[in-house]
């Protein structure tokens, strides 16, 4: 499986960086991040081209969106290889919007909305929030102990 995270804004030298590099290290899968520079306060209709043009015509593509579904770990883990099933090539882009999440012409290019809950998170949060879900769901799917039910 591939997997390919687009997201706005650019991740400084942080302890979040730290964090995103080492779950990256850690995943046998490969896994690319592609960062988007939007101007300052940029609403979302204007981030929406520039999202779109990182997306290849034919992607499966799951954006985390407030209005998606949301999952537990081994249910996630699931979702995620049935993904990779109909996904051409078996890449998966998920997508990570800016602070007033996505546009609508954004939403219907996903073919699948995901939520990490009703609470509202900083999207630089977001992406290791993400990857630590993507490197569970890859120990899950492995059978490894590394998710303890």
């Amino acid at each position: 499986m591939k997997i390919k995270i687009i997201a706005v804004g650019r991740m400084k030298a942080s302890p979040l960086r730290e964090l995103c590099d080492e779950y990256i290290k850690r995943l046998g899968w490969p896994v690319k991040i592609e960062e988007i520079d939007s101007p300052k306060a940029a609403t979302s209709a204007i981030e929406a081209p520039l999202i779109l043009k990182h997306i290849p015509e034919n992607a499966f593509v799951v954006a985390l969106d407030e209005r998606g579904q949301s999952y537990s770990s081994p249910e996630f883990a699931e979702k995620l290889s049935r993904w990779r099933d109909q996904a051409p090539g078996n890449e998966i882009i998920l997508l990570i919007g800016g602070a007033d999440g996505f546009d609508k012409t954004v939403r219907d290019k996903a073919k699948f909305l995901l939520s990490f809950g009703k609470q509202t998170w900083p999207h630089m949060m977001v992406r290791v929030m993400l990857l630590e879900q993507i490197y569970r769901a890859q120990q899950i799917l492995a059978g490894h102990p590394y998710h303890r039910a």
